[in-house]
């Protein structure tokens, strides 16, 4: 009976460390898509030193009065 050749183990190696790699990366695809959902609630939000200006020329200060 033959016995199994280093290629095959090492071969078998490979294939985990790749499928061990493929769900890290998916697993860090998913935490970044939560994180990105999370963080649109705050894109609502106006900071209150800015509130009101438009971009773009201002009228004059004489013209207001």
């Amino acid at each position: 009976m033959a016995t199994k050749s280093a290629v095959t183990f090492k071969k078998k190696e490979r294939e985990e460390a790749k499928r061990r790699k493929r769900l890290a990366k998916e697993a860090k695809r998913t935490e970044r898509k939560e994180n990105k959902a999370g963080r649109e609630s705050i894109a609502g939000w106006e900071d209150p030193d800015i509130a009101g200006i438009v971009p773009g020329p201002q009228p004059r200060i004489e013209d207001e009065e």
